[in-house]
């Protein structure tokens, strides 16, 4: 669901520093489908067992992509050896996330649940401080870095010290989803050659063949009662919105106009998703939430250096 999970799996040529109108357009859609997943997950988490929610979303997802692949001329992998990278994308990015976050939401309201998947930059940067020598945190993003564990341990806030175990593991599972992510970013270095469309619908078909078997022996689906008319409209738009859709949508922001100008979408999800949640499914949040969601925000305007560069532009003038 998240931008930077994925920018590093794209081979990008030529994007624009600056953003036009229509790709600012094309940036809120995207935010929208995106923080919508998180009200559908809080639909479909009532009524479906995790295993066969995830398996249900990138089943239905890979089923729009991949003729959608095949329709622009392009292919899926042929070989077996070809598909092993995109079997461990798969994992990293759409199975551990995913599992995560649907169990995660089972007792986080989902507009928490989108401000803590906002993270994600946040960890992609540690990681890759760790694992690579030309991505070292400079000072700008350290401070990110800090800023953004102070709007994390705002949110987790005192359950943490009280014993209210359950709000806290669900977090817990919510920001481990956003660490998997940013691994994910890490493996995708080793698929730039592979074109946008071909990466998703692989990974997506990898994670379908791998939930199928999970979900059979844990869930048996079969044995599930029909769910409810709601939890069947979340779940197709949950697959064919949340996720196919934004998935081309991405990829077309990010060929255009580059990795980080299309990370901004991470800021602009809770937009969606805290309205969302509050209207349909009735959640309430806490000012230390707002708050916790705000010095986030800051931390990724630092990370992103647009912050700095407008102070300097302000006093330049």
């Amino acid at each position: 669901m998240l931008p930077s999970k994925i920018a590093a799996a794209v081979p990008v040529s030529g994007p624009s520093d600056t953003m036009s109108l229509s790709q600012w357009g094309l940036l809120v859609l995207l935010s929208g489908l995106w923080g919508g997943s998180f009200l559908f997950v809080g639909i479909a988490v009532k009524e479906l067992p995790p295993l066969t929610l995830v398996l249900i979303r990138v089943a239905l997802a890979a089923a729009v992509l991949v003729p959608f692949v095949y329709a622009t001329g392009q292919r899926l992998p042929t070989s077996l050896r070809s598909w092993l990278p995109f079997l461990v994308m798969a994992v990293l990015n759409n199975l551990i996330p995913f599992l995560l976050i649907v169990n995660g939401q089972k007792v986080v309201a989902s507009g928490l649940a989108s401000v803590l998947n906002a993270t994600t930059p946040m960890f992609t940067l540690i990681l890759a401080h760790w694992f690579f020598a030309e991505e070292k945190l400079h000072t700008n993003k350290l401070i990110g870095v800090i800023f953004g564990m102070v709007g994390v341990a705002l949110l987790v806030g005192p359950e943490a010290l009280i014993g209210r175990t359950s709000s806290v593991v669900g977090m817990m599972c919510l920001l481990a989803a956003t660490l998997s992510y940013a691994f994910a970013g890490l493996w995708g270095r080793r698929l730039k050659a592979s074109p946008p469309l071909v990466t998703a619908a692989s990974q997506l078909v990898c994670s379908t063949l791998l939930l199928i078997p999970l979900a059979s022996l844990v869930d048996q689906p079969w044995r599930l009662p029909m769910p409810s008319r709601d939890v069947v409209v979340a779940m197709i738009a949950f697959a064919t919105l949340s996720t196919a859709l934004a998935y081309i949508l991405f990829f077309r922001i990010l060929a255009a106009s580059g990795a980080s100008n299309v990370q901004l979408v991470t800021l602009l999800i809770p937009l969606t998703a805290i309205p969302l949640g509050t209207w349909w499914l009735g959640e309430h949040l806490l000012a230390r939430h707002f708050a916790g969601a705000l010095v986030i925000g800051l931390s990724l305007l630092v990370i992103d250096g647009r912050l700095y560069q407008w102070l300097t532009m302000t006093q330049r003038s």
